[in-house]
């Protein structure tokens, strides 16, 4: 099994647990959801990367954004169906992230690239760019660190992979697949848990 494998069965394993964990936003998160709501405005079309319970999405929803709902891992695709929601079983590494109704206006990946490998995130962050618009908005967040490993921790009793990242290389490879204006902040962990790195960047421009 590799290990983005074990990951989805992970998730896929304990994903209503996961979900009901996460039910709370952080007000760090919210702050997030309702800046980019800001600039993307009413309307926006937004693709969603790790949609999971689906927290995120319906808050950007509320702000008056339209959501695509997305997850690599089944079990967080059933229950988004099962509360009456479209939601996508796509791998942004592979699958076809296009949509009939063209470009998207931003992409949101809040705690999900961070399972993706080092060497296929360029790759994945290029296909987001692909289909978004020029001038559209991009924002990742993963964990602050070196190197990768596997975790257990929080609701998801089997391990789960991830890779760190530092800001300098994470904003070098977001600038090399097509976003621009990158901006890396962190955020401290709560509790002692890992910092974390947040992105934010716009779509080149005829790239």
């Amino acid at each position: 099994m590799t290990e983005t494998s074990a990951t989805v069965r992970a998730y896929d394993v304990d994903a209503a647990a996961y979900a009901a964990n996460g039910a709370v936003m952080p007000d760090s998160v919210r702050r997030d959801v309702e800046a980019f709501a800001r600039l993307l405005g009413p309307g926006a079309r937004v693709l969603e990367i790790g949609s999971g319970g689906g927290r995120d999405a319906r808050l950007l929803e509320e702000l008056g954004l339209r959501v695509r709902r997305t997850d690599v891992t089944p079990g967080f695709v059933d229950l988004l169906r099962a509360d009456g929601h479209d939601a996508d079983l796509l791998d942004p590494l592979t699958d076809d992230l296009g949509s009939p109704e063209g470009a998207y206006d931003a992409v949101w990946a809040n705690a999900s690239l961070l399972h993706v490998a080092r060497e296929d995130l360029p790759t994945v962050l290029a296909r987001l760019a692909e289909v978004c618009r020029a001038g559209g908005l991009l924002r990742v967040s993963v964990k602050e660190g070196d190197g990768d490993g596997w975790s257990t921790h929080g609701s998801i009793s089997r391990p789960r992979h991830f890779t760190y990242w530092r800001a300098g290389p994470l904003a070098d490879v977001v600038a090399g697949a097509g976003w621009s204006d990158v901006e890396v902040t962190h955020q401290p962990g709560t509790k002692g848990a890992e910092s974390w790195l947040e992105v934010a960047a716009v779509r080149e421009a005829g790239a």
